[in-house]
């Protein structure tokens, strides 16, 4: 048996290499072009087969193992950046792009699987089953894994379950969160419209005023939470963005309140989404205005299954140097979601915070960074949770 320690320590400058390359040259959700060019550059240069997918934007590649039987896994691993202007010209690997950053860790995720790939595509003689590389693109617009899904990443053959991480700042490197259930929020976006009626700012009583419906419009979706929503049970409503008029003296026609939804359960979720249009609708229409809300983009709570969550709690177990905790749920959103309502899944949180060396920012931060000695603790963790379930499957977890 190989020894996974050893091999993952063994990646530790190659995995550094990667993730600061990647996070010298981030792009956007929806145009991971160059991102996917130099991850399928580096499967291949292991003997895989890329295959893309989502426009050119994704890439996946199948590690099938010579051990008969076996289970078929996905790992995931999601691509794209933020428009976000980095700060910390004393970082070696700062970003070259202007206004474009990884600032939520993507370009550690894709070090950490092609260092997964690397191990598996060397230890097909100990791997069942197969594993499929999936590298994910437009996680923060919530728009890249259904579309994979819908390319068939699931299928051909079919996945039987899936993982995948997430570095996370706010624990220390060296620590590893795992927990059964919702571990991520649902993330919604809304928008509602208020129609009032325009005029002179000097003569109000001649228009309709969309300007105060709209404020009481988001005073009222406080009390979705506070009023409608168990204590017991985290939800969250925010209203971002607030536009509308264009001058000091004129009463707009319309103005248009943004804004997100967050909840830990689907029926949350469903209910917060279908109370926003209904208080704004109402709102509005005690005033003689309307109000019109849309949906953006959006995906479900990311729930681990407890069957794949003990396997990955295992893999941690097994790993020396890993620390194993068990997190608080985060209202953040991730579409890693659509893969884990498909199949067993575990999304798991890898530390990457170090106080002491100043590495403290919250992810979507200009001055965010990672501890990269976080990295082949990763490696090790995925690596020996995918041999575990291809071997296995769900049984190597009971």
């Amino acid at each position: 048996m190989s020894d996974v320690h050893q091999l993952a320590l063994g990646l530790r400058d190659s995995l550094i290499a990667d993730r600061r390359h990647l996070h010298q040259h981030p792009e956007l959700s929806g145009n991971e072009l160059a991102t996917v060019d130099f991850i399928a550059g580096r499967l291949s240069a292991l003997g895989l087969e890329p295959r893309r997918l989502a426009d050119g934007c994704a890439v996946t590649a199948d590690i099938e193992g010579n051990k008969p039987g076996g289970h078929v896994l996905l790992v995931r691993a999601d691509i794209d950046a933020l428009p976000l202007q980095e700060r910390g010209d004393d970082r070696p690997y700062r970003s070259l792009v202007d206004g474009v950053m990884h600032a939520c860790g993507h370009d550690a995720h894709v070090a950490v699987a092609l260092g997964v790939a690397e191990l598996l595509a060397g230890m097909r003689s100990e791997l069942a089953g197969r594993v499929r590389m999936a590298f994910q693109p437009a996680e923060e617009t919530a728009g890249g894994a259904q579309p994979m899904i819908d390319q068939g990443v699931m299928e051909d053959p079919e996945v039987e379950g899936a993982l995948g991480l997430h570095v996370w700042s706010g624990i220390p490197a060296g620590t590893v969160g795992v927990r059964d259930g919702a571990i991520f929020a649902s993330a919604d976006e809304f928008s509602i419209v208020i129609e009032g009626r325009g005029g002179h700012g000097a003569l109000p009583h001649q228009a309709l005023d969309p300007v105060p419906i709209a404020s009481m419009v988001v005073l009222a979706l406080q009390t979705l939470i506070s009023r409608e929503t168990s204590p017991f049970q985290a939800a969250v409503v925010t209203v971002g963005k607030i536009e509308g008029g264009q001058a000091f003296n004129v009463i707009p026609e319309t103005v248009t309140l943004t804004g997100t939804v967050r909840a830990f359960t689907v029926q949350d979720r469903d209910r917060l989404l279908r109370r926003i249009s209904e208080v704004a609708q109402g709102i509005a229409a005690s005033f003689g205005a309307k109000a019109r809300t849309e949906r953006g983009p959006g995906c479900p709570p990311v729930v681990s299954d407890p069957r794949m969550a003990e396997l990955v709690r295992s893999s941690v177990r097994a790993s020396p140097g890993a620390e194993l905790i068990e997190p608080e749920p985060i209202t953040v959103g991730d579409d890693v979601a659509w893969f884990l309502r498909l199949v067993p899944g575990c999304y798991f949180l890898l530390g990457g915070g170090n106080q002491q060396a100043g590495i403290k920012a919250p992810h979507h931060h200009p001055e965010f960074d990672l501890d990269e000695a976080c990295l082949p603790i990763g490696v090790e963790v995925m690596v020996r949770a995918a041999l575990r379930f291809c071997g296995e499957g769900l049984g190597g977890a009971e």
